[in-house]
């Protein structure tokens, strides 16, 4: 199961695999979007957790709960986790695999390879509530 999530992750650009607490993770970027759970702290099963745009980890998770869920430490910032020991559509994993990995590139480097006129991804912001009012820059 490695070897195949290895070999989607690693076909995707600039993509590089180091570990990171103990674990087989990738980045794209100098920033992670996924890291292999291997039964890590005892958990129940194997998995990939990824990073996800806003709204993604609710609508996989509710969609279909057998297969993905919130994962432990970075559940909280949107992160998804996808079951691989229960028979995984590998076509899913590629695609939210790709999602995780597109959601954490730097900005101009979204939607490259889409064609001309293609529209870039969306960009992960918080609620208007959490971000802070702008300075004066009278000053």
């Amino acid at each position: 199961m490695l070897a195949r999530l290895r070999r989607i992750a690693l076909a995707l650009p600039g993509t590089s695999e180091k570990l990171s607490h103990g674990e087989p993770t990738f980045w794209a970027g100098g920033r992670m979007f996924a890291q292999l759970d291997n039964h890590h702290h005892g958990a129940p099963h194997l998995s990939v957790w990824l990073a996800m745009p806003l709204g993604a980890q609710e609508a996989l998770v509710y969609q279909d709960p057998k297969r993905f869920f919130v994962p432990p430490y970075v559940g909280g910032r949107g992160w998804v986790g996808v079951r691989l020991d229960n028979r995984p559509s590998w076509k899913t994993v590629e695609k939210v695999v790709r999602e995780a990995y597109e959601c954490r590139l730097p900005l101009p480097r979204r939607g490259r390879g889409q064609g001309e006129g293609a529209r870039a991804q969306p960009v992960r912001t918080r609620p208007v509530s959490e971000t802070a009012a702008p300075r004066d820059r009278r000053r």
